[in-house]
C-alpha cells in the first residue's frame, strides 16, 4: 500500500481510501498541489486527519495511488481496445492513445505534479522504487502489445524481454510531451502518436534482418547498460 502501510483490504477501508483520493484530487484540482494539505484532505471528506495519514502517510503518496489508480484503468482500457488486432503498429498506437484519452480529465494541473516529479530525488518521479508498481504495469502492459502480436515471434528473444521497457520510456517521452501541449484536446501530442508510432515500429521492425544485427546488439548493450538500471529492470528473466 502507499506509505508502506498494510492494510486490510476490507468494502469499509477501501471505500475511504477511494474518498480520501477522490477529494484530493478534486482539491489538487481547484487550489493546486502545493496549496493543498492532508488537513483540508481529510476535512473535505469528513474524515479525521489520523484516519487520513493512516491511509496516506504523506501528501505525496496520494498521487502515488493516483499514478496506480490510473495505470491501471490505463491498461484496462488498452487491452480491451487491442483486442481485435494483432498488428503492432496498431497495438502502439492504442496503448499510447489509451493513455492520452485516460489522463485527459487531468491536463489542466498535470504541470504542478510534473515540477515534484521532475526532481530525481522525489518519489513522485516515475523512475523512483516508490513508483514501481505503477511502472511494472505500464511495462507488463508494453509486453503484451508486443507479445500479442504477429511482430513477436520475429524478434530476437532477448530483444523481446527488453523492448518493454524502452516502450514505456517512449510513452514517458509523450507524457513529456502532453505535459507542455496546450492545445485543443491536446491534438499536437495526439499527432506526435500518430507519426511517430509507425515509424517506430518500422524501426522495430528492421532489426529482425541480419544486416541490421550489428546494430541490434549494440542497441541492446545500450538498454542493458544505461537504461534498465536507471528505471531498474522490470522485465520477466
Amino acid at each position: 500500500m502507499p506509505g508502506g502501510r498494510a492494510q486490510p483490504k476490507t468494502d469499509k477501508s477501501e471505500a475511504t481510501r477511494a474518498l480520501i483520493l477522490e477529494t484530493a484530487m478534486r482539491l489538487f484540482q481547484e487550489r493546486g498541489y502545493e496549496k493543498t494539505t492532508m488537513r483540508a484532505i481529510a476535512a473535505e471528506a469528513g474524515v479525521s486527519v489520523g484516519n487520513a495519514y493512516y491511509y496516506f502517510s504523506a501528501k505525496e503518496f496520494l498521487i502515488q495511488g493516483f499514478y496506480d489508480r490510473m495505470t491501471h484503468d490505463h491498461a484496462a482500457e488498452a487491452r480491451r481496445r487491442m483486442a481485435h488486432t494483432r498488428d503492432f503498429t496498431e497495438r502502439l498506437e492504442i496503448a499510447l492513445t489509451s493513455w492520452l484519452d485516460t489522463a485527459a480529465p487531468y491536463h489542466e494541473f498535470s504541470a504542478q505534479f510534473f515540477r515534484t516529479a521532475a526532481d530525481p530525488t522525489s518519489s513522485l518521479s516515475p523512475f523512483s522504487n516508490e513508483s514501481h508498481p505503477a511502472r511494472a504495469t505500464a511495462v507488463e502492459l508494453f509486453r503484451e502489445v508486443l507479445v500479442g502480436s504477429e511482430l513477436a515471434p520475429k524478434l530476437d528473444a532477448e530483444l523481446v524481454e527488453l523492448l518493454p521497457d524502452v516502450l514505456w520510456l517512449y510513452l514517458m517521452i509523450v507524457v513529456l510531451y502532453w505535459v507542455f501541449d496546450r492545445t485543443p484536446d491536446t491534438e499536437r501530442t495526439r499527432e506526435f502518436v500518430r507519426r511517430s508510432t509507425p515509424m517506430s515500429a518500422r524501426v522495430i521492425n528492421l532489426s529482425r534482418y541480419r544486416v541490421f544485427r550489428p546494430i541490434v546488439r549494440d542497441a541492446k548493450g545500450l538498454i542493458q547498460d544505461f537504461i534498465l538500471p536507471t528505471i531498474g529492470r522490470t522485465a520477466v528473466k
